[in-house]
């Protein structure tokens, strides 16, 4: 090991005039993985990317979206051998930055990135350019499981039971359960050994390799409020913890590496890559979809499907494509010429787990994630080396905390409220890429951000569980290459502000810590006559100028059971034959997870549910257990 570590500092030496943006990274760390760990680089065993001209005209299974739900499904449902299944996907492959932890921020708007937006806001997103808030989506294989801060959060227990309570069988806490230990490889050998972890699984599961002391001294603080050091995927989840991530030797762990990456010589498997889908295929009469339609190489292409259609192309693509195909709102889709298939309400009850950004405190020591220090030549090579290192940290988010707020009832462990412990902030970066996947305006920044640029601080961000504001979807046009009409309705509900603002009195402390936090705010938020800069005050102005939106976005729409999956077979017989009428979707609320984690769990069931194989045909949205697996969005599933 002496060698390695003489090695640092020479090779350190050589790349000593490298660049202080992160650009040099990439090629500095390309030659550093060939040279050391050309096994990290995996040519040889990345998903086959098959031609169109070797594509079957038919499969079994038509997978739709090749990210957390789609590569899990595309890995289970291929273990039946007589089963072929055809896996489309709108972008390419991982690459060697994908797999840097604490780069998670700099895959936003690149083209691993979706680039989605809301449209304008007056209520919020007021600090980001436009009044229009980034909502990064991953377009690659592993969908936003690439793009994600790939933090392990499960969810809470009475989550499951609700959503269970709702006619949905198999997604109760118990079954919900067994299929995460089913999926994971949990590698902190105390976790392992307790009833609710696993081992030996496809998906890794452990804490970071380096840490700052701000992630002890987080949980200690906990404790000091009277919240345990626990486990938060465990009994219960109320308390702090330091985070646990879905990491491998210290890189990250998607699900096109976890799970796709062991199937892809299955001969039953084929992949497409850059295969955009512009609309399922349904038999009017019969409401039965029976194929899609797919762009590739400036071509259309059409697939059909013997067994059943699958819709796991996320939370925005998954109800435009709906739509496209003539399910949604009838109203909308006449006024687009779309011909109607199903008159249903896709793309409302649209939920995000919103939080509140901004909140920063200046560390008079130099221990926190700083680019000038850490983003380094050495830092690079003890990653590529040894995968340890700060390069490690999943998106510089070191620690987790779930508390209440006077709104929640404590004696039952379900917080509203939790905190994200950030070994940095927006300054972090000398305003080079931060700013950007937060869409800041140059005026918020400079203001705000730019005086204490590249200054060791920490942040501590209050998330929003279960809001109660709803927003939608809608087609901007019929054309599937347009970019839908996001609107969220951040805070159209005040009861969410409110206990968000709780959320920063928690985080604050005493009254004097809270004036501290904020006065270096006031420059850049509009005055508030006779109002003094609290952190009461502060929250509300932040929760609507710089909220931090993380990827956790619930797809509108319906649960397998408890929505439109319009397919044969199913337990409550529909209105019409094939039919599955749709709830009411107000029904269905965000729950307590990181959905990327839900997502990786819910495909288990697929080919297993209700102990019956898949029939011929599949009515229109069978289209189901991805397409509503659960919440979806964190900054850039954190």
């Amino acid at each position: 090991m002496s060698g390695v570590a003489d090695t640092i500092p020479a090779l350190a030496g050589m790349a000593a005039s490298a660049a202080s943006n992160v650009a040099w990274i990439a090629p500095v760390l390309m030659a550093a993985l060939a040279y050391f760990n050309y096994d990290l680089l995996d040519p040889d065993a990345r998903p086959v990317n098959v031609q169109t001209r070797l594509l079957y005209p038919e499969y079994d299974f038509i997978i739709v979206g090749g990210g957390s739900a789609g590569a899990v499904l595309a890995n289970r449902l291929t273990e039946i051998e007589n089963w072929n299944v055809l896996l489309l996907e709108a972008g390419g492959d991982e690459t060697e930055i994908s797999d840097v932890p604490l780069l998670a921020a700099y895959l936003q708007l690149s083209q691993l990135d979706w680039k989605y937006k809301t449209e304008p806001s007056d209520s919020a997103c007021l600090a980001m350019k436009n009044r229009r808030c980034n909502w990064p989506r991953g377009k690659v294989i592993g969908g936003s499981s690439v793009l994600n801060y790939m933090l392990y959060v499960r969810g809470n227990k009475k989550d499951y039971a609700h959503w269970e309570s709702l006619g949905n069988p198999g997604w109760g806490p118990a079954e919900a359960l067994y299929y995460f230990k089913k999926s994971e490889d949990n590698m902190n050998p105390y976790l392992s050994r307790s009833p609710f972890h696993g081992t030996g699984g496809y998906l890794t599961i452990t804490e970071a390799p380096w840490h700052t002391p701000l992630a002890a001294a987080f949980v200690q603080a906990g404790e000091e409020m009277g919240y345990p050091n626990r486990d938060i995927n465990g009994e219960f989840q109320t308390g702090f913890m330091v985070a646990q991530a879905t990491l491998r030797r210290g890189a990250r762990c998607s699900t096109a590496k976890s799970f796709l990456r062991p199937a892809r010589l299955r001969p039953n498997l084929h992949i497409a890559m850059h295969s955009h889908v512009t609309r399922v295929l349904i038999n009017p009469k019969t409401k039965i979809a029976y194929g899609v339609e797919f762009s590739r190489d400036e071509k259309i292409n059409i697939v059909r499907a013997r067994k059943e259609v699958i819709l796991s192309a996320g939370s925005i693509n998954s109800p435009q494509i709906l739509m496209l195909s003539g399910i949604g709102p009838k109203s909308d889709l006449l006024k687009l010429s779309i011909p109607v298939i199903q008159d249903l309400k896709v793309g409302h009850n649209l939920q995000d787990h919103v939080g509140l950004g901004g909140f920063t405190f200046l560390i008079n020591e130099k221990i926190s994630i700083v680019q000038d220090r850490i983003e380094s030549v050495p830092s690079v090579l003890k990653y590529a080396m040894l995968g340890d290192g700060p390069l490690t940290v999943p998106g510089g988010v070191e620690a987790l905390a779930f508390v209440n707020t006077k709104y929640a009832n404590e004696t039952e462990d379900y917080p509203d409220i939790e905190f994200h412990l950030v070994s940095g902030s927006t300054n972090s970066d000398g305003g080079v890429q931060i700013r950007k996947a937060h869409g800041l305006t140059d005026e918020f920044y400079e203001n705000v951000f730019a005086p204490i640029n590249n200054q060791d601080v920490w942040s501590a961000i209050p998330v929003l569980l279960r809001p109660k504001s709803r927003g939608f979807i809608k087609l901007r046009s019929k054309n599937p290459f347009d970019y839908p009409v996001i609107i969220p309705n951040y805070f159209k509900e005040n009861i969410d502000i409110k206990v968000l603002t709780e959320g920063v009195e928690n985080c604050a402390g005493d009254e004097q810590d809270e004036d501290d936090a904020a006065v270096r705010l006031e420059a850049a938020l509009p005055a508030v006559p006779g109002l003094r800069a609290s952190a009461h005050v502060y929250g509300r102005l932040l929760g609507v100028h710089d909220p931090p939106l993380l990827l956790h976005h619930l797809p509108p729409g319906g649960h397998g059971q408890d929505g439109a999956l319009l397919g044969p077979g199913r337990r409550r017989r529909p209105p019409a034959p094939g039919l599955r009428h749709q709830r009411s979707p107000g029904h269905r609320r965000l729950h307590h997870a990181h959905p990327g984690q839900r997502q990786h769990q819910r495909p288990h069931h697929h080919d297993r549910r209700e102990g019956r194989r898949p029939r011929q045909g599949v009515l229109v949205q069978r289209l189901s257990a991805c397409t509503a697996i659960g919440p979806l969005r964190t900054h850039g599933d954190v």
